[in-house]
């Protein structure tokens, strides 16, 4: 639970402008989307296993990038 500390004579945007963060930082926002509809299991370890490879596919263009710089 994100939660702030509003101090005296601080401007409510600023207040507001941290508690957004503070929200992003944990990841809120992105949950409650995720959480939205059901998620039948076979999509979601489709989905974990698409992010794995997108995220193992930059991982080998990042490295071969760096050997042709060498």
């Amino acid at each position: 639970m994100a939660t702030i500390r509003v101090d005296d004579g601080e401007p409510i945007d600023r207040a507001l402008k941290r508690f957004k963060k503070e929200c992003q930082k944990e990841g809120i926002l992105s949950e409650v989307r995720r959480r939205k509809f059901y998620e039948k299991p076979s999509v979601k370890k489709k989905r974990k296993r698409e992010a794995a490879m997108r995220k193992l596919r930059r991982r080998m263009i990042k490295l071969q990038r760096r050997l042709e710089r060498a």
